[in-house]
């Protein structure tokens, strides 16, 4: 009976709150209005009203319309960290590039517009810029044990994975974030990108067995 009561228990943690589901409406909202109007354009009674609450009820959740993009922001680069971190389980490096690299992607052409925010807000908002700060970090350090499978060496100099990784994934990000602004396609950026890291890492450039979708 205790077992089951615990699964119980368990189960009926798993499910979101209504809390948990009104904070969601206030991103998705966020997420839509950021989109058509730009970041400028909002503010705490526009996202409110967008997510159907009054800007009472949105305070109980954030303080601010900087606190619900950092909330979005993390939103997004945990589904981004989560995909990723998933690129060095059981395949060959070159398809962990491409996977990684077709990933990143989809989430740029998915919720480019906030991790264009993300880029942009960090000078300006610490707390976007710790989120985005660690989460190209944490996308380093999975892919530099990508780099080291290459054969590319491990050590703290200029040649070798650490380094050579860190400056891909910032060269990434500052791509994309170029196709974003500029209008480009996201889909050529990353073949372009995909070239880069492949002939950086000195792994076949050709079709991989398995990509990202």
């Amino acid at each position: 009976m205790d077992d089951e009561e615990g699964a119980r228990g368990r189960r009926r943690r798993a499910t979101p709150t209504k809390g948990d589901l009104r904070e969601r409406a206030i991103l998705d909202a966020a997420e839509r209005q950021l989109a058509a109007d730009g970041y400028d354009a909002m503010t705490v009674a526009t996202i409110a009203q967008a997510a159907g609450i009054t800007r009472g009820a949105l305070y109980f959740y954030f303080g601010s319309k900087n606190e619900v993009l950092a909330a979005l922001v993390e939103r997004t680069v945990t589904r981004l960290r989560a995909e990723i971190d998933g690129t060095d389980d059981g395949v060959a490096p070159e398809d962990a590039v491409r996977q990684g690299i077709a990933w990143t992607a989809r989430m740029w052409r998915e919720h480019g517009t906030v991790m264009r925010a993300a880029v942009e807000l960090s000078p300006s908002v610490p707390a976007v810029e710790q989120l985005w700060r660690s989460t190209v970090v944490a996308l380093a350090d999975t892919m530099r044990g990508v780099a080291e499978r290459a054969g590319v060496p491990h050590g703290p100099g200029p040649h070798d994975a650490a380094a050579v990784v860190a400056a891909l994934v910032w060269m990434t990000e500052r791509a994309f974030y170029q196709a974003a602004v500029t209008g480009g396609l996201v889909d050529e950026t990353a073949a372009t990108l995909a070239h880069v890291w492949l002939s950086t890492l000195g792994l076949p450039v050709g079709t991989g067995s398995r990509q990202g979708t």
